[in-house]
């Protein structure tokens, strides 16, 4: 009785050890190191987190424009619209008589574009081969004014008028495009001469119209756009019909630009309808 029984002890033992060891194998087999833990995040950090892209850095370019000083109240109001719709493009503007701006393009001035009140001087440019072939753009229209301080007392109604002016402001023909359609005016009605004899030049329109808002002169020739910016003048007359040539304004890029494509962009904005309204708003006729 005592071996089956010895027996019987000894197996009881030896299963108990085994359920011991399975025990701790198990539990070493689920443990898990804050060292496994942190490596596991890492690895699983890299593989699910997509590398950012570089950020694309915006090209800067600046456009420089020559224009006619008539044309500045509206291309101040453009600008910030096309800058806005443009990132990293800025627009420089430098505006006087459209014959000096002209002249300073013919000596080599850094223009990209070039925006003219007259048909004259970009035609002379693209003669010399300095306007790049396609681009020009005959935009907009303007009319030949006569106008005279708001509190004016001289009886001057028409261009016929402005002979009773003791001082007469106009443009000089030399180089300011509405200084030569004042001349047209006045040689098709016969009265040039004696409007000479008057006259006092200005450098661009905008001199001329300052005179007259200031009562410097009695009288002054102006496109209707400038006269329509202050409100220190009056309009008495528009130039008669077929006594003056149609102010056209064009727009072109210069050949000598760098950055061609991007002045040509600016110069298609132009015409669009969101520019367009813009010169409306100023008094200018869209040509068409």
């Amino acid at each position: 009785m005592k071996k089956p029984l010895l027996l019987t002890l000894i197996m009881l033992v030896m299963l108990a050890a085994g359920c011991q060891v399975k025990e701790k194998n198990s539990d070493q087999a689920s443990a898990v190191t804050p060292e496994a833990t942190a490596a596991a995040t890492t690895e699983a950090t890299e593989t699910d987190t997509p590398t950012p892209e570089p950020t694309k850095e915006v090209q800067k370019t600046e456009i420089l424009i020559a224009a006619a000083a008539s044309l500045q109240n509206a291309l101040e109001e453009i600008k910030p619209l096309y800058e806005g719709a443009n990132p990293g493009v800025t627009l420089t503007f430098t505006f006087g008589a459209s014959g000096s701006l002209q002249e300073q393009i013919e000596q080599g001035a850094p223009v990209d574009v070039f925006m003219s009140a007259a048909l004259k001087q970009m035609s002379k440019l693209e003669g010399e081969g300095l306007i790049l072939d396609g681009s020009k753009k005959e935009l907009l229209e303007n009319k030949v004014v006569l106008i005279v301080p708001n509190d004016s007392k001289l009886a001057i109604t028409s261009f016929e008028d402005i002979t009773k002016a003791k001082m007469i402001g106009l443009g000089d023909p030399a180089s300011v495009p509405v200084g030569q359609y004042a001349e047209e005016v006045f040689t098709s009605l016969g009265n040039l001469e004696e409007v000479k004899k008057k006259a006092t030049y200005g450098k661009d329109v905008t001199e001329v119209l300052t005179w007259v808002a200031t009562g410097n002169v009695d009288a002054g020739v102006v496109y209707a756009t400038d006269a329509k910016s202050s409100k220190d003048v009056k309009v008495v007359a528009e130039a008669p019909e077929g006594s003056v040539s149609k102010a056209i304004y064009p727009a072109a890029v210069v050949k000598a630009s760098k950055i061609p494509d991007a002045a040509k962009a600016f110069v298609d904005y132009l015409a669009t309808d969101e520019a367009m309204k813009i010169f409306e708003n100023y008094g200018f006729i869209a040509n068409k």
